[in-house]
């Protein structure tokens, strides 16, 4: 399996803590941001001038504008010289469906609190109703006595904020657990995770990244070959053998890294 450092050079996190403490994985925000900038090949500092100097989001203060701008960064880097948002950026304008999606699995990578929140949120069946204490309790249980109780709460509320966004939760005060519908890109971006994580041919189809999609293997792989037709990636299947590779997503020093 890819190691660590490795993982961590393509722009996935590690850290203990994560902006769920403070934040949603302000969808809003990134959306605006991306809009605003425009540019695919874009750098870090670019995105740092259009929330700050810029206030592309509107923020009041300028305090409140390099706040946001950390918070976006904890959440997707906002540096396309590390695979996870490249690729983020990559999928997002060419399905704008599966931008809910995209900024939930890039949050995956890079937040330990929500990641571990997946567990808990799709064992609750569809259409049943998300109790924000037992979510609570959920974390607590993760490390305990690391948060206070009205940390706790904060951070449920915005943990589920951002499965509502991303169309797994619906309702304000009272969360209902809700059927997500995965589309091509976002499938597709998910197997790319998976795939520089070491994984490899069917098994693809199977880890959390599309676990988190509410998809199932079978659906999986039907919008894989879609994605495939439209030449975002490559999905070859004889039998029960398949094959996904990701020409256009990988630079030649990632390949190397992966392969090391």
């Amino acid at each position: 399996m890819t190691t660590e450092s490795v993982l961590q050079r393509l722009g996935f996190s590690f850290e203990r803590g994560g902006a769920h403490t403070a934040r949603t994985m302000m969808l809003d925000e990134l959306t605006r941001l991306i809009a605003y900038v425009a540019n695919t090949d874009a750098s870090i500092a670019t995105y740092m001038t259009a929330c700050v100097d810029d206030n592309c989001l509107g923020k009041q203060s300028g305090k409140t504008r390099l706040l946001t701008y950390r918070h976006l960064v904890d959440l997707y880097s906002l540096d396309t010289t590390k695979l996870v948002f490249r690729s983020l950026l990559y999928f997002w304008h060419r399905d704008e469906a599966a931008r809910p999606f995209l900024a939930m699995l890039c949050t995956f990578v890079r937040d330990g609190v929500f990641r571990a929140s997946a567990e808990f949120v799709q064992k609750v069946p569809i259409g049943a109703t998300i109790k924000r204490q037992r979510l609570e309790a959920f974390i607590d249980d993760l490390q305990p006595g690391r948060f206070s109780a009205a940390t706790l709460k904060s951070v449920a509320q915005n943990i589920n904020s951002s499965w509502t966004q991303s169309g797994h939760e619906s309702g304000r005060a009272v969360k209902i657990r809700t059927q997500a519908n995965a589309t091509p890109g976002a499938v597709a971006y998910a197997l790319l995770l998976g795939y520089v994580t070491g994984v490899r041919g069917y098994a693809l189809f199977e880890t959390d990244y599309i676990k988190a999609l509410d998809c199932s293997t079978e659906v999986a792989i039907t919008l894989s070959e879609q994605a495939s037709r439209r030449g975002w990636i490559v999905v070859k299947r004889i039998g029960d053998v398949i094959d996904v590779t990701f020409q256009n997503l990988l630079t030649t020093e990632e390949r190397e890294w992966l392969r090391g």
